[in-house]
C-alpha cells in the first residue's frame, strides 16, 4: 500500500468515527450512511482539499452532501 493510500485510509477511518460521534451513532452505521448518501464519494473525490480541513469542517461538508442526497441526520 502506498503512503498516500495509507493516509487516505487512516483519514477515512477518523472521519467516519468523528461523524458517528457527532450524530450519536455507531461507526458502522455512519459508514453505511455516508456510503448510501454519497458522502464518501464526495470525500474521495475531494480528499486533496478535505484532508486539510479540521475534522469538524470535513464532517460538516460530508453531512451537507448527504443531506442534499436525501440523508436526514441533522
Amino acid at each position: 500500500m502506498s503512503k498516500e493510500d495509507h493516509n487516505t485510509v487512516g483519514y477515512t477511518i477518523a472521519l467516519v468515527s468523528e461523524f458517528a460521534a457527532k450524530f450519536g451513532i455507531m461507526p458502522k452505521q455512519a459508514y453505511n450512511y455516508l456510503k448510501r448518501f454519497k458522502g464518501l464519494d464526495y470525500f474521495y473525490n475531494h480528499y486533496g482539499i478535505l484532508h486539510t480541513f479540521s475534522f469538524e469542517d470535513s464532517v460538516d461538508a460530508v453531512s451537507e452532501v448527504c443531506r442534499l442526497n436525501g440523508g436526514k441526520l441533522q
